[in-house]
């Protein structure tokens, strides 16, 4: 990340690409203590200290939209140079390289897959559910205050790297133990849940997540 001066907030662009969840992303990221802005504009985006990518809707829209905003190649250029990224729900989702919804390929940027719900559980899973530690996860700074703490969710499908050492906490849903719910692969941090909308404990985890840029 480039350095900003010790008394400055970090910038946190919200990449608007008409996916919807935008602006409770940057009320979240302001309550988390960054500077964050809502741009359409990759220009302006570029020149932010953390790129936040929301999602709400279908993944196959959400990439269309993405495509057509022009800011794949924004993305592409920041993940291959290690600059953090935060990705939301679908906005997670679609950086991994295949997705069960509509069997839509994504943009290939994180290696794993994103896999539905089985039938034998409530889809979608709506509602406040508690976020647990993955193994070796423990005592990560990012869970600091949020293990073992209830977020946010809604969704059908979620996201599954190729390395589960990348499962930094899960989270369980009748049948459907353990699945992921928080990410982080290289500078890339996801969030299944959505920590705008998770109150104090998602602001939490937003604010260790920027304290660990800096």
């Amino acid at each position: 990340m480039t350095p900003t001066p010790a008394s400055a907030a970090p910038r946190a662009a919200v990449l608007d690409y008409g996916a919807g969840n935008v602006r409770s992303a940057k009320r979240g990221f302001d309550a988390a203590g960054a500077d964050a802005f809502v741009t359409d504009d990759v220009a302006t985006a570029a020149a932010a200290d953390v790129l936040v990518i929301p999602g709400v809707g279908h993944i196959a829209s959400c990439l269309a939209n993405l495509r057509a905003s022009g800011m794949v190649g924004l993305l592409t250029d920041w993940i291959g140079r290690e600059r953090p990224v935060f990705g939301i729900c679908v906005g997670m989702q679609l950086l991994y390289g295949h997705s069960a919804e509509g069997d839509t390929t994504g943009l290939g940027l994180l290696p794993g897959a994103v896999r539905r719900f089985t039938d034998d559980v409530t889809v979608p899973h709506m509602g406040w559910d508690v976020v647990t530690a993955a193994p070796g996860h423990r005592d990560d700074p990012i869970l600091a205050g949020v293990a073992g703490e209830r977020c946010y969710f809604v969704h059908s499908y979620f996201a599954v790297p190729d390395d589960p050492a990348h499962v930094v906490a899960t989270c369980d849903h009748g049948a459907a133990t353990g699945f992921p719910c928080v990410v982080r692969e290289g500078s890339v941090v996801g969030t299944q849940f959505h920590p705008e909308k998770s109150g104090e404990v998602g602001h939490r985890l937003l604010r260790n997540w920027l304290a660990s840029l800096s």
